[in-house]
């Protein structure tokens, strides 16, 4: 019996599809959702314009495309993984030669309604395609080095041309949500201990070709390494925004200073107040517990991701919801710990609460490719 076949057998059809959604997702990504908009009205000042409504607007829009993408059935997104990579990539070289430049970097299409960065759609569609792909290999061929080689350069080459905008955070994001995909289909521990080492070479090689004809980062980047490393050496300069972030962390305490209360944001302390330093505005104003509260919320939607993944019978479902909830944890893991001072700042924003559209519509959107590995897995013949 034939993939589809048994899927049409198994699984749930027209409106009954509705009563599989898992439901308890959408209700944690929408409460997350909620906290990007109380944080979003806070630093306007109380006023929902300039950010807070445009971002509703476009919540709602992403959960309508989420529960739409859920209904489709999930061999329609394995057959459509190919193409969605190429379609990705080759928007990632039309950024290259006419893409938009903003704040020193080049990464984005200019929509009109709205600024599209292909390399958010880069991080979905490649989790998407090696799952397709481990899902066609036969699994005593998982370790082989041929086959092996394949998702390394899948892998690889969109990160080479993401780092030529440049966008270190994003680099990193695809290398670790496809390494991540990789090792949750059985590529050997031996493999990722050679990339560790190899790693370990390259980092070496960055730190000694600074100031050489072969430097391998920007100048910039290598700011933000030295900022990292100590942020009191330059604290109205390259060191501000780590500075004030750390003010207005310890400011917050354990409850925080109140709703609208913060003085780091409203006073404009804190740069990018609304995109990769929101999580700061939070940790002011709610403290330690509002927080926790957010991190026990992120922690639900990997668990309930993570719970389905280990449940579908169906090897491409159970690896491309790995693969979006891998991809999610590392959003918001980089951004908490870029603002706390634990990691050098590399600009990933905080996964539906910083203000953004492409990054939101996307995220819902892959949310919905889960929601479609869900509903449609096998539940045993009717």
């Amino acid at each position: 019996m034939s993939y589809l076949e048994h899927n049409l057998k198994t699984v749930p059809t027209g409106l009954s599809k509705i009563l599989y959604v898992n439901w308890a997702l959408v209700v944690l990504l929408t409460a997350v959702a909620c906290v990007g908009f109380l944080m979003l009205y806070s630093n306007a000042g109380g006023s929902f314009l300039p950010w807070a409504e445009p971002q509703m607007k476009r919540f709602a829009a992403g959960v309508f495309l989420m529960l739409m993408f859920g209904m489709v059935p999930i061999w329609f997104w394995r057959n459509l993984a190919g193409l969605g990579y190429i379609l990705s990539f080759t928007l990632l070289v039309f950024v290259e030669f006419f893409g938009e430049v903003g704040m020193g970097a080049q990464r984005w299409i200019d929509l009109g309604f709205m600024r599209l960065q292909p390399s958010e759609l880069m991080k979905i569609s490649l989790v998407m395609l090696l799952a397709a792909y481990y899902d066609w290999l036969d699994i005593s061929k998982v370790s082989r080095p041929l086959y092996v080689l394949i998702p390394a350069a899948l892998i690889l080459i969109p990160t080479m041309l993401v780092l030529r905008q440049p966008d270190l955070g994003t680099s990193i994001l695809l290398i670790a949500g496809g390494a991540i995909v990789m090792f949750a289909a059985g590529v050997s521990w031996w493999y990722f201990g050679a990339v560790i080492g190899a790693v370990g070479g390259l980092v070496a090689a960055v730190l000694t070709s600074r100031g050489t004809p072969w430097q391998l980062l920007k100048d910039y980047q290598y700011l933000r390494i030295d900022t990292f490393l100590d942020p009191s050496a330059d604290p109205l300069g390259a060191g501000y925004h780590i500075t004030q972030s750390k003010i207005a962390f310890g400011s917050g305490g354990w409850t925080g200073r109140g709703f609208m209360q913060s003085t780091q944001s409203r006073l404009n302390f804190l740069p990018e107040k609304h995109t990769d330093f929101i999580f700061t505005t939070l940790a002011e104003e709610f403290g330690f517990l509002g927080v926790f509260s957010l991190l026990m919320l992120y922690a639900l939607i990997i668990g309930f991701c993570l719970f389905s993944a280990m449940a579908n019978k169906d090897r491409f479902g159970s690896l491309v919801t790995i693969g979006i909830s891998a991809t999610f944890f590392l959003f918001f893991a980089v951004n908490m710990s870029m603002v706390m001072g634990l990691a050098p700042v590399v600009g990933v924003p905080l996964p539906l609460v910083s203000y953004g559209g492409s990054a939101m519509l996307v995220l819902l959107a892959a949310f919905g490719i889960v929601q479609s590995a869900h509903i449609h897995r096998p539940r045993g013949h009717k």
